[in-house]
């Protein structure tokens, strides 16, 4: 019994995991509804019937809206001392705004989902053919038609195709974001079911992999016919994909709704909030905090008063406590004052609750949304050439984008066009290639040496730049290694991805592929004689030119395909060639490949590495190039263990695994044949861009999958690195690693691994330290040492710390993980606001894990774009979007915010003042709709339009100066000392403010008519007074069309507005409040100016100033190099047409009887020069007055030293 009950639960856990394991399609039979989704998909939030519930329970999951909404319900209590509309009405405004935009969002959702679920597509019917039907109707193991340029409504298994090969074309925009198309390929045993025929005996089973979110793998097999098929992804026709250049295909639906690949792909980002909004929930809390404070100061001294002078409240009937007054009344008990105080205190809570702007979080949502609009709207970010302008994804970081202070690039598409081109090789140990790339021309430049005329640019085929008579009109056939030569051309024109496209005229082809350089590898073996014009499922066809101007057609049956990936850095094709051989073609990163060359065959090996250095010095990419002759019966015996691993149905990561192991058997003991060497050039102003970034104190890491020669000369190339910085290098390849790898000893090999990267760490900490000047330091490292300083805690603080400390970092060979693992080390572990910046699918990772994402729409497709929340066209718009827009969104959110501080602590303080005037009894000096009007309407709209409009900077100032972005890295505009600056400021202006008006009324106490000024009159006036003190604040003048009505027509038209002294005294107390403020600003803007502050005098005086080098701010703490010289003794001199910053070319210099004071001019002569070496030795050591008239258009002090040298300062008395 025993045994037996153990056979039933082995089967039942067998069958089990076999339901679970497997995913299980009858193709053009009947399923089990309830197993699978329906095709109809629904990316909504919200139900008709939830959305109320639902949306307040994700409003009032903001602590802020929890708070307001307890405030409101106070406010409905008797204790409350303002009528409950000026609460609620605020809430439900703010959170109705709030839910109206999800609802806004939720219904396009929704719209859109009908519109995809009601598409069309032809269903195959048993014995009706193929009827039109809609996507929802379509279920698991149909077999449906989708004709050319219509999206797939499931995933779908490819059947067959128009096409006689059984080929097809897809594009994957909305799945991958690339725009090139990938070929898809059907089975060779379904490729002829293509009518109605056929497909009614067509009954099939698929077990594949469970849904998962992988588009790029899928494991399965087809049973049919008492025949196992393997299945690839290249079988597999995914939803949101397109057929493209192909009249029809057919397909059978294996995934339906929600298991399809792209709506398993279909989370939310991660979910970035800014720093700004880190700080100002520190500022909120504060001011929860003041409230609480003056709520229980209150409280207690109402209850000591209550107990001490209760007969002088005798009016207020305490003992009265029946009713509806019952509450009310016990807060004047003076029986039981503790109660009456815990009464009081909640009614201080309700009266002080203007204390938190309930209007800030809708105001900063404004905001922000119109910001990042005007940053859409910025021609000067927009590319012409492709269309393309710059897009903000998010605007909850606009403000980020001015604190940025690392920045970690990719490479290839973003510094680089990601336009490849041939430009040299090495073949059999010789170099072929005359030209001369970017790189070298930078270099040429640095020593003024003049390109020769065969080094000069000329005209060329895309893709194919290789200019060397030994190779060109099929020369080297009668080179001595012609036999080498045409097997790198046969791996050139064979081993790739290739779709070759050609109309009627097979000459007239057009190469598309899923990477640049594969095209160009095609492209040049063309140019060289080996024409690729034909590829099909099984076969690549080639034209062999001979020099004799005849050629040979020669078919190269395709066996196997061991794809290229990240990980292996490399890409093989094993090929029966036109003889019968069967050849294994392989190209990959030189490291990879050497590492599998056969040791009995070192020929060529050395002068290859040695070619393979020299371009990496010209800043190319390479790759090596191998093959391996393989026997038939080790071929035969390794593919079926290829072909039965491909058969297991397991999950896509284990079964990677077996085919990796398989792949790195049969790539050994390879021959190395030579090396490419591709130029990408770099995009139009990026130098530039990089200089200015970095003069704004921007660090920039360029973390790149090239070899370390290659990295370190495009980073002199980008201005990344300069002549004078040290070069603080870590890597393994040169320091034993390889003679530790070759002993196989893990253990050993680890220890020597990361004592070797500790000690070159060291060094350069300890270098660091030892600097006597200041210099410039960069760190380069390897992929290899990157790896184990990743892996190692130590290593990790160690390499961060060092990294922080220099200018510029650049890490080579790194893999996409390893991006993002130093993105999220600098974020994280360096606690620094880092920006990461890329352009294609293995930049994704990086830019998730950085504070700011920015996405480049380059070559590579929209995957980057897709994931980052911001895009652009061109590495150099960066620029303008942190120096201008980041710059002025940081100046403007720090302003929003310390202003509503401001302007809530002058309005709540006025209560508070008013309060205790009336012995804290809870009495509100305001009506109530000036409770209810002073945030939205009086003081939030002002603020939320200088917070859009406001240009402190203008932004060709900005560009001009790029040291002021220091100010957001610095947190200048929003530290302790300036929130600090504002809250005391909103408490000396309501103090001055209300006892302005209250002494003023006790001298003329009544009105016109005689009638006695009364708190409502006191209200009024005060209320005007403080709108316009917060509005005066920001020295703005805005005019807004009210119209009055009800309580605030009686109150201001018909009591106030007759009265004389209402006027006097309003701006009475406005002036004397403001004169405090005004002169803090003034002394502190003319001795401690900042660097905004300094610049904006510049621009007064439209830029006509002139600066000398290491310019410093008189009383300033801060200073910035403007980059200018002195050119002549004495003479300030700006260079012509300054490419930094425009500045026209002035001198300086003391004319005749000018005491002490020196003017610009276009000419010097010896008498100006005397007078200038006069006021030097007259002035000794003291620095010259500034004029500023009709003479001098421009502003500047100059210092004269004993050594006669000239300081510029900039003065802030323009």
């Amino acid at each position: 019994m025993i045994k037996m009950f153990h056979v039933f639960q082995n089967l039942f856990e067998y069958q089990e995991k076999s339901m679970i394991d497997h995913w299980i399609v009858h193709i053009n039979e009947k399923n089990d509804r309830q197993k699978y989704s329906s095709n109809k998909i629904s990316t909504k939030k919200y139900r008709w019937y939830s959305f109320l519930p639902k949306g307040l329970f994700e409003q009032f999951r903001r602590v802020a809206n929890f708070y307001f909404a307890f405030h409101a319900a106070l406010s409905l209590t008797p204790i409350t001392p303002v009528n409950p509309s000026t609460t609620i009405i605020p809430l439900v405004f703010v959170i109705g705004i709030s839910m109206a935009k999800e609802a806004v969002e939720d219904f396009r959702r929704g719209k859109l989902d009908k519109k995809v679920n009601n598409d069309f597509v032809l269903l195959w019917k048993q014995n009706e053919g193929f009827e039109i039907r809609r996507w929802k109707d379509i279920k698991v193991g149909d077999i449906v038609k989708v004709n050319r340029d219509d999206f797939f409504p499931a995933d779908l298994l490819f059947l067959s195709s128009s096409d006689s090969d059984g080929l097809c074309y897809v594009e994957t925009m909305n799945l991958d974001g690339e725009t090139n198309l990938k070929l898809r390929r059907c089975l060779e045993e379904t490729r002829n079911l293509a009518d109605s025929p056929t497909f009614r005996d067509f009954n099939a089973v698929v077990e594949c992999e469970l849904p998962n979110p992988s588009i790029y793998t899928f494991v399965g097999r087809l049973l049919w016919q008492d025949r196992i098929l393997n299945l690839s992804p290249t079988q597999v026709l995914l939803r949101g994909s397109k057929l493209r250049n192909t009249s029809h295909v057919y397909g059978a639906v294996l995934f339906t709704g929600q298991d399809t690949k792209i709506m398993k792909n279909s989370t939310d980002p991660p979910s970035k909030r800014s720093t700004m909004e880190r700080r100002l929930d520190k500022v909120i809390i504060f001011q929860l905090l003041l409230l609480i404070i003056l709520s229980l100061v209150s409280s207690c001294a109402f209850s000591i008063n209550l107990g001490k002078n209760f007969k002088d409240y005798i009016y207020l009937r305490p003992d009265d406590t029946h009713g509806k007054n019952s509450i009310a009344s016990a807060q004047f008990d003076k029986d039981n004052v503790y109660v009456a105080g815990v009464l009081q205190f909640f009614t201080c809570l309700v009266l002080y609750g203007y204390f938190v702007p309930i209007s800030l979080y809708v105001s900063m949502e404004i905001v922000k949304t119109v910001q990042a609009i005007f940053l859409n709207m910025d021609v000067e970010m927009y590319y012409e050439e492709n269309d393309k302008p710059a897009s903000a994804r998010t605007s909850n970081l606009n403000e980020e984008l001015g604190e940025v202070s690392i920045i970690l690039s990719d490479k290839t598409g973003t510094l680089t066009r990601n336009e490849m081109e041939f430009f040299k090789c090495s073949i059999a140990g010789v170099s072929y290639g005359t030209g001369v790339t970017e790189v070298e021309k930078f270099v040429l430049e640095k020593t003024a040496t003049e390109l020769s005329s065969n080094e000069i640019e000329c005209s060329h085929p895309k893709g194919y730049n290789l200019r060397d008579n030994r190779l060109e009109n099929l020369r080297w056939q009668e080179d001595q290694h012609k036999d080498v030569v045409q097997r790198f051309l046969e791996i050139l024109a064979l081993c790739h991805t290739i779709v070759v496209e050609f109309d009627s005229n097979e000459d007239n082809v057009k190469y598309v592929g899923e990477s640049p350089d594969e095209a160009s590898f095609v492209v040049a073996a063309k140019m060289l004689g080996f024409f690729l014009y034909k590829r099909s499922a099984s076969s690549m066809f080639i034209r062999f030119y001979q020099s004799t101007g005849s050629y040979y057609e020669y078919e190269y049956e395709v066996l196997n395909t061991i794809d290229f990936s990240s990980a292996r850095k490399r890409m093989s094709v094993i090929v029966r060639d036109p003889g019968g051989q069967i050849l294994l073609l392989c190209k990959g990163a030189d490291n990879v490949i050497f590492e599998r060359l056969s040791s009995e065959v070192e020929e060529w090996r050395y002068m290859t590495l040695e070619h393979l250095k020299e371009y990496g010095e010209a800043g190319l990419r390479t790759l090596a190039l191998a093959y391996k002759k393989l026997d038939e019966e080790s071929y035969l015996e390794w593919e079926k263990r290829w072909i039965r691993a491909k058969q297991d149905i397991i999950n896509s990561d284990e079964q990677s695994q077996s085919l990796e192991e398989l792949a790195e058997e049969i790539e050994r003991n390879l021959i190395l044949v030579g090396a490419t060497a591709i130029e990408d050039k770099l995009q139009a102003g990026v130098p530039q861009a990089i200089q200015n970034l970095a003069s704004a104190g921007i660090k920039i890491w360029v973390l790149t999958g090239d070899k370390m020669e290659t990295a370190i000369n495009i980073g002199y190339a980008c201005r990344i690195l300069q002549n004078n910085m040290r070069k603080h290098i870590i890597r393994l390849e040169d320091n034993g690693f390889l003679q530790a790898e070759a002993l196989k000893e893990k253990k050993n090999l680890n220890e020597i691994c990361t004592i070797l990267v500790s000690e070159q760490i060291q060094a350069g900490k300890v270098a660091l330290g030892g600097q006597k000047e200041e210099t410039s330091n960069a760190v380069i490292i390897d992929g290899k040492a990157l790896g184990f300083v990743l892996s190692d805690e130590n290593l990790k603080k160690m390499f961060l710390t060092l990294s922080l400390q220099c200018d510029s970092v650049i890490c080579c060979r790194v893999s996409p993980k390893q991006k993002a693992l130093v993105t999220e080390l600098v974020r994280k572990d360096g606690n620094k606001i880092c920006l990461s910046i890329g352009d294609g699918a293995n930049d994704v990772g990086m830019i998730q894990k950085a504070n700011i994402g920015v996405g480049i729409s380059g070559v590579e497709g929209q995957q980057a774009t897709m994931a980052a929340d911001f895009s652009m066209a061109q590495f150099r718009f960066l620029e303008r979007l942190l120096l201008v827009h980041g710059a002025w969104c940081y100046t403007r959110i720090s302003f929003l915010i310390k202003y509503f501080l401001y302007k809530n602590i002058i309005f709540g303080f006025s209560i508070f003042f008013w309060n205790a005037l009336t012995m804290f009894s809870g009495q509100s000096v305001y009506a109530d709709w000036f409770l209810s009007l002073y945030n939205p309407l009086f003081t939030a709209f002002p603020v939320g339009v200088v917070a859009i409009f406001d240009q402190d900077v203008k932004s060709t100032y900005r560009l001009q100066f790029p040291c002021l972005y220091r100010q957001g890295q610095r947190n200048q505009s929003f530290t302790a000392w300036k929130l600090t600056s504002w809250f005391f400021n909103g408490i000396i202006q309501a103090l001055l403010s209300f006892f302005v008006i209250l002494l003023s009324y006790s001298y003329h106490s009544d009105r016109q008519n005689g009638q006695m000024i009364d708190i409502n009159s006191v209200g009024t006036t005060m209320f005007t007074s403080i709108v316009l003190i917060v509005n005066l604040q920001m020295a703005v003048a805005i005019q807004l069309p009210i119209k009055l009505s009800g309580q605030l027509q009686r109150l201001f038209v018909s009591i106030m507005a007759p009265t004389p002294s209402f006027y006097i005294i309003a701006l009475m107390g406005t002036t004397l409040a403001l004169l405090p403020s005004f002169a803090f600003i003034s002394f502190f803007r003319n001795f401690y100016p900042e660097d905004y502050q300094i610049v904006q005098e510049i621009e007064r005086k439209d830029g006509s100033c002139s600066f000398q080098k290491s310019v410093s701010m008189f009383g300033g703490k801060n200073s910035f190099d403007l980059g200018l010289e002195l050119t002549q003794p004495n003479i300030l001199t700006i260079p012509p047409s300054d490419a930094k910053y425009g500045i026209s070319s002035r001198k300086f210099h003391a004319p005749e009887n000018s005491n002490s004071e020196i003017y610009p001019s276009t000419s010097l002569d010896s008498k100006d020069l005397t007078d200038f070496q006069q006021l030097h030795s007259t002035h000794n050591n003291s620095f010259a007055k500034t004029r500023r008239d009709n003479s001098w258009n421009g502003v500047s002090k100059v210092i004269i030293n004993k050594d006669s040298s000239v300081s510029n300062g900039i003065s802030s008395h323009a």
